[in-house]
């Protein structure tokens, strides 16, 4: 009888020592885990951590909610972007 290779699972939780580093790319404020996101403390941005990476992309970002752009997000909290 064959057995079947071991099934691997990714977790897409992360170490706290790696949350704690992290920064919002934009903003460059903490962020939190939420499930498999990451979501920035100032604007609320929210990354997806895929097979366990953080995909830490502006482009990537999904926007908070009554946001409709990056372009209306950054006017938005431009006083808490930093240049």
């Amino acid at each position: 009888m064959e057995s079947s290779p071991p099934s691997t699972v990714i977790s897409n939780t992360l170490d706290p020592d790696l949350l704690e580093i992290l920064r919002c790319p934009l903003t460059r404020s903490k962020l939190r885990q939420e499930g498999d996101s990451l979501i920035a403390e100032t604007g609320g941005l929210c990354y997806p951590v895929r097979d366990g990476i953080p995909v830490m992309l502006i482009e990537e970002a999904k926007l908070p909610e009554g946001v409709e752009s990056l372009d209306a997000f950054k006017i938005k909290f431009r006083e808490q972007i930093p240049q």
